[in-house]
């Protein structure tokens, strides 16, 4: 009953906030990376972007598991 409302509103502010994390940070890696506009990636810029995702989606993996973790815990 109430413990099942409270699980699944907790994953949906969840995935709420990891989806404008994710638009967040699309940005961040944008500005990080891209020198100069331009019709094509250079090797270095899309390294540049790849090894910063890689690091967004650590993270983020890190936090979701964080979370399952404390779910776990209160639904004891």
């Amino acid at each position: 009953g109430h413990a099942k409302i409270v699980y699944f509103n907790t994953v949906y502010k969840n995935t709420f906030f990891l989806s404008l994390q994710i638009h967040e940070f699309n940005d961040i890696c944008w500005e990080k990376c891209m020198d100069k506009p331009g019709t094509k990636i250079d090797t270095r810029t899309e390294t540049c972007l790849n090894n910063c995702v890689d690091r967004f989606i650590d993270v983020s993996l890190l936090i979701t598991n964080r979370f399952a973790q404390l779910l776990q815990k209160s639904a004891m």
